[in-house]
């Protein structure tokens, strides 16, 4: 922690300005309506997504380029697993590393283990409280992929963008940090530390720390030939707040407008912001319920992307084929409209903070849609299903598209 505490002062500052404002003005719940930049004493112009310039799948390294570059660590790591494994083979605990969605430790104590896992990305929405609370949601995502619903710590990791002004800073940053701060209470942890640092771009994310039981997480590599596919949120995230940022550039939003209106796209962004800060946490705790055989989260590489890697590490010969893809109304729409430019259709769209894609046993499925559907309001969709392969994924040539409708 010994970087945190040199920045310690400027967090406990920014959040004790909020709480003062929070104790002092019985309108400070205008944190919870959609952002103003007027309301702040801001330029009615201020959008924060101008402080980085890539979001989404552009921020991240594309995966092949990713598996070669992580191929010596994956050595070292392969190497030092068998060193461990005469140590720990009383224990039956699994080293889980590279390439999942958190690293598993065995640890030296009683059969316990330390699950971990960290995610940082440049801001996607314009409402700073909002982007707290989606970061947030996105790195706790990864624990719940694992089916671990219990964090035990977060760490907090901001950039704060050299570009704003004080002004900017003293009012977007408290915003970020509070959306994070709430996240984290909602999901029954809290935030202990991290490190704050001045960077060109806007970066927020964060680290989650779980020490557990191995009946506490489940293996993503159990699928079999019949399982089903099950993912809880829509697709189409980064259409959508794409299109949002559009309605500003005349000559971008000429390209769609001929296949959405402004009311579609305001409704599609509400709808995605509100997807992408919703918690894993109830999807996570129901695999368990309902036997999944294994889950990853859907993030940067898009639906395909996180199924291939998926499938790549399943114990038996099995491949996922997708047949429908539920998507935030109209963007389908939008990304045809674009050309290639977001691969939606084809399973490559970047997705911030989305569902859970779950195998589960056939006869489970649809009782467990139906029961996160009764526990959150939100649907689930069976997607796909697991037949005979050689661990690999693919959507089928025309999947069905399924319209989910938008948050009005």
């Amino acid at each position: 922690m010994g970087d945190y505490h040199q920045v310690a002062a400027v967090q406990q500052d920014a959040l004790g300005a909020v709480q003062l404002e929070l104790g002092a003005n019985p309108n400070a719940l205008a944190l919870r309506r959609p952002f103003d930049p007027l309301a702040h004493d801001l330029e009615a112009s201020f959008r924060l997504t101008r402080f980085a310039d890539l979001k989404g799948r552009g921020c991240k390294v594309p995966q092949e380029v990713l598996n070669k570059l992580v191929e010596g660590l994956q050595q070292d790591y392969q190497n030092a697993a068998e060193q461990e494994h005469a140590h720990f083979m009383h224990m039956a605990i699994p080293r889980i590393g590279i390439g999942l969605d958190c690293s598993v430790t065995p640890l030296r104590h009683g059969g316990l283990c330390l699950v971990q896992t960290t995610d940082f990305f440049y801001p996607l929405v314009d409402d700073p409280y909002m982007m707290g609370k989606i970061a947030c949601a996105n790195v706790l995502s990864d624990l719940y992929a694992m089916g671990v619903t219990e964090c035990d710590n977060m760490l907090m990791l901001l950039g704060v963008s050299t570009k704003m002004t004080e002004k900017e800073r003293d009012v977007v940053i408290p915003l970020i940090m509070r959306g994070f701060k709430d996240a984290a209470l909602e999901a029954g942890t809290t935030v202990t530390g991290g490190q704050t640092v001045v960077n060109p771009w806007c970066t927020i994310g964060g680290v989650a720390s779980t020490v557990c039981q191995p009946n506490e997480y489940i293996v993503p590599d159990n699928a079999v030939v019949g399982d089903v596919l099950v993912l809880t949120k829509p697709l189409g995230t980064q259409v959508a707040v794409n299109a949002h940022q559009w309605l500003d550039q005349p000559e971008r939003w000429n390209r769609i407008k001929l296949v959405v209106s402004e009311e579609d796209v305001r409704k599609a962004y509400h709808r995605a912001m509100d997807s992408m800060a919703r918690l894993n946490r109830v999807a996570s705790r129901l695999m368990h319920k309902y036997n999944a055989h294994g889950a990853t989260d859907v993030t940067g590489f898009g639906l395909l992307g996180h199924a291939q890697t998926l499938a790549s590490h399943q114990k038996n010969e099995v491949s996922f084929v997708i047949h429908n893809l539920p998507v935030i109304a109209k963007m389908a729409a939008v990304a045809k409209a674009c050309g290639n430019m977001f691969q939606l259709l084809q399973g490559h769209s970047a997705e911030t903070s989305g569902g859970l894609l779950i195998c589960l046993p056939r006869e489970q499925a649809a009782a467990y849609c139906k029961d996160i559907e009764k526990q959150e309001g939100y649907q689930a969709w069976i997607i796909g299903i697991v037949e005979k392969g050689s661990r690999t994924a693919r959507i089928i040539d025309k999947p069905r598209v399924i319209e989910v409708p938008a948050k009005d």
